[in-house]
């Protein structure tokens, strides 16, 4: 599948597309990390365990694991915008039963299984959507952006739950997630103008058939290397507001523009920043270069973050937002790295198997950290801590690793 070329009208509509793709996006995040910006209120008001709310925080990922395949692999056979205007609806479902019916451990599951489903159907088939509408020259940028976007979603999705919930109650932060979504879907529908049809290369092949990307070792390297990336990102986001809320807990007090919801929100907004700086360090010193180098700082920081938890408040606040920067700032690169290293025609199916082994670490990763708290003393000690952000970034380390398997790539940028 070859990207719109500028004669058929889409060129000059380039950076308005990108604008409007990323706000689509924003709004559709706002109930992603509702739950994990307010789990403590959830684990008092539910009496869960460490290893339940990993299981709640995972289930969202795990869903995305499940449906991505299909979805993303979908693209090479259609226009992705009729998935993506699925997964937008899906979205706003799943924020409307968080919004209405869910009552614990089991309905915060399922619902949250259908806002995994929801971000599947918009996340990657969006970018694919995106990139099959722009010249080729203006892709990494627009990859870069919209990636970022994800990481400004995740900064509102924090913040606005953390202050709505104060004021109005937690229903209300995912009544607020359910519009979002719905208006999400509206904007997507009006700027993503369907493409005309045409024969796809490839549709002669199973939907599942990911063997052709699999003998691609260029983007099997990026591919394993973001499944380390999501590992440590998503169980870093499930557990930030947590990690802070205990360590707020050893400090006197720290006012409300220093509060852990806020903190973190604050941490996806300068790691929106990290993301486009990283991406545009990957085009000019090389993309492996600077991956490995952020990929293997971020690891060595924050296995030493946890262990500080009982440090001043505010100084673990500081150091939050900066690890939040580095997990986050090789997610462009990394993407670019699948798409820029893909086989044309089968760009949507390695983009469907980086997600389908991506999510999958998503998944396991905030579990992992809910059973090294239990199991390590509850969470209750700085220790228990740190031994939960070692269960967290080990895994960082085999970024790297994998990515000697992408050693000859032709693509800088």
């Amino acid at each position: 599948m070859t990207a719109v070329e500028p004669e058929s009208g889409v060129g000059c509509l380039t950076a308005p597309l990108i604008l409007w793709m990323c706000v689509a996006e924003l709004l559709s995040m706002l109930g992603t990390f509702a739950f994990p910006a307010l789990l403590p209120r959830f684990m008092a008001e539910w009496q869960l365990t460490h290893t339940q709310a990993g299981w709640i925080n995972g289930a969202y990922f795990a869903g995305y694991a499940a449906a991505v395949p299909v979805l993303a692999s979908l693209t090479d056979r259609m226009d992705g915008r009729r998935v993506y205007l699925a997964g937008a609806f899906a979205a706003t479902l799943s924020a409307t039963g968080f919004a209405t019916v869910v009552q614990g451990f089991g309905t915060a599951l399922v619902f949250r299984v259908l806002g995994g489903l929801g971000l599947a159907g918009t996340f990657i088939p969006g970018l694919k959507s995106l990139v099959d509408r722009l010249p080729t020259d203006t892709q990494p940028r627009a990859v870069a952006l919209y990636t970022a976007a994800f990481g400004l979603g995740t900064s509102l999705s924090f913040f606005l739950a953390g202050e709505l919930e104060r004021l109005a109650g937690w229903r209300w932060v995912f009544g607020l997630a359910a519009a979002g979504a719905l208006l999400g879907l509206g904007l997507a529908a009006v700027v993503l103008h369907p493409l005309p049809p045409r024969e796809i290369a490839g549709t002669g092949r199973h939907l599942l058939d990911f063997r052709p990307v699999l003998a691609n070792r260029r983007a099997v390297g990026y591919i394993l290397a973001y499944a380390a990336h999501t590992w440590e990102l998503f169980a870093f986001r499930s557990w930030a507001v947590a990690f802070l809320t205990y360590s707020a807990g050893l400090s006197a007090g720290f006012g409300r523009a220093w509060a852990p919801a806020t903190v973190v929100a604050i941490a996806g907004l300068t790691a929106t920043a990290a993301n486009v700086g990283g991406g545009e360090l990957a085009q000019r010193f090389g993309r492996q270069r600077v991956v490995i180098a952020i990929m293997a700082g971020s690891a060595v920081y924050g296995a030493a973050l946890g262990f500080g938890a009982a440090l001043p408040y505010r100084l673990v606040a500081v150091l939050t937002v900066l690890y939040g920067c580095l997990v986050q700032g090789d997610s462009s690169a990394l993407h670019m790295g699948t798409v820029a290293n893909a086989d044309l025609r089968l760009r949507g199916t390695t983009m469907a198997l980086q997600s389908l082994v991506g999510f999958t670490t998503a998944a396991v990763g905030p579990l992992a950290v809910g059973v090294a708290l239990d199991i390590s003393g509850g969470g209750s000690t700085p220790t228990s801590w740190g031994f939960a952000f070692l269960a967290m970034c080990w895994v960082g380390i085999l970024g790297p690793v994998a990515l000697r398997l992408a050693r000859g790539e032709t693509a800088r940028g």
